[in-house]
């Protein structure tokens, strides 16, 4: 039988169902999970799996806006995108970026995501591409280089979009707004 997917945001999840995502995320980051990847991970929709074990597989999509050639981009990035190690290779991660894909569609111009080695063959086989232009970050004494998130960052426009590629614009600079701990 296959189990049921949940959405819900963040607003709409008890205290106790927070808690147990959170448990969840640092128990399937084997405890490289921080603070700060907590609340990058909370305040938008989270979708999510159970099973008679508890959580199977979790993901969020969360709004941040990306400046591309001038453009402020609606941006839903993706985050906490895990499965349990016993429930690896079912499809859950599938059904969770489903969700989540969906929402980018109805309400973004632009998915975005940074994608572990484990993680990208996922998103390449759901079409997500790697930006393969430099990505900075507006920092609050200014624009902050992130060339070490180049080739792990992952982009995906909304349905019926197209990403920018008029006269070199993949290769230009994404912008993303800044936040603490790692930006992307």
């Amino acid at each position: 039988m296959t189990e049921p997917l949940r959405t819900a945001h963040t607003a709409d999840l008890t205290p106790a169902e927070l808690h147990e995502i959170r448990a969840f995320l640092d128990t399937a980051f084997d405890g490289d999970f921080s603070d700060d990847d907590w609340d990058h991970t909370i305040g938008g929709l989270h979708a999510f799996v159970r099973d008679e074990h508890g959580l199977a597989a979790h993901g969020s999509l969360v709004q941040r806006r990306v400046l591309h050639r001038g453009r402020s981009l609606r941006t839903g990035y993706v985050e906490g995108v895990a499965v349990r190690a016993d429930c690896r290779r079912q499809g859950l991660g599938g059904r969770v970026m489903d969700a989540l894909e969906r929402a980018i569609d109805a309400a973004y111009a632009l998915g975005a995501l940074s994608a572990s080695d484990e993680g990208a063959a996922l998103y390449e086989s759901r079409g997500w591409q790697v930006w393969p232009g430099r990505l900075a970050a507006l920092g609050p004494d200014g624009v902050v280089p992130l060339p070490d998130e180049e080739g792990t960052t992952y982009v995906r426009p909304a349905a019926g979009r197209k990403l920018p590629e008029a006269s070199g614009a993949l290769h230009d600079t994404l912008y993303f707004d800044w936040r603490d701990g790692d930006v992307l």
